[in-house]
């Protein structure tokens, strides 16, 4: 590593609490972008997991993400990306 403390995130400054605060707010915030009608768990697991796909994406960019607005921002947009994605491959199953 690099000397830095690194949080739940996998950015400095980040603990496992703020993470789930994040990503609740992301997973809420996406919800709202997107027009979903999710509960107040899916929204905290999509953020969560919409900000661990937002750091990736920005590390592949070179956009560097830590503390809280930076990563509530990074978080909303994987969740909305995780969202885009669930809903095209729900869309296309069948059902018998």
């Amino acid at each position: 590593m690099d000397g830095h403390v690194y949080g739940a995130l996998g950015q400095p400054g980040v603990g496992f609490l703020m993470a789930i605060v994040i990503g609740a707010l992301a997973g809420w915030l996406a919800e709202k972008f997107t027009s979903s009608n999710m509960g107040l768990f899916a929204n905290i697991i999509l953020g969560i997991i919409g900000g661990v796909v937002g750091n990736f994406l920005a590390a592949q960019l070179h956009i560097p993400v830590y503390g809280f607005w930076r990563n509530l921002i990074s978080a909303t947009i994987g969740a909305v990306i995780v969202i885009t994605l669930y809903r095209a491959v729900r869309g296309r199953r069948s059902t018998y």
